[in-house]
């Protein structure tokens, strides 16, 4: 079976209460096997625009990865994100 990744740009406009998002997402991600491969950190834009923080996030399946952004517990985060952030979250099913 693939794994699934989801990969995350953003940029946060309040890193206090980005850590609140944090926070909140935690069980969800505990939930459904996540592991950070990449969170945060050195960016550089080779081509296109490139957002502040970058995360990628490995699942042990496609399904997880989405069941995980769909859940209860990731959805009372994302309502907390998206008033702090701005940015992208796609899933990618590996190789």
């Amino acid at each position: 079976m693939a794994k699934g990744y989801w990969i995350a740009r953003m940029d946060v406009r309040d890193g206090e209460r980005y850590k609140d998002y944090i926070a909140t997402a935690r069980p969800a991600f505990e939930r459904f096997g996540a592991v950070f491969l990449a969170r945060g950190g050195q960016v550089e834009a080779l081509e296109g625009e490139a957002r502040a923080r970058n995360v990628i996030i490995e699942f042990p399946s496609y399904a997880a990865a989405v069941e995980c952004y769909r859940s209860a517990e990731y959805q009372a985060a994302v309502k907390i994100r998206q008033e702090v952030a701005e940015g992208e979250i796609v899933v990618v099913e590996g190789v």
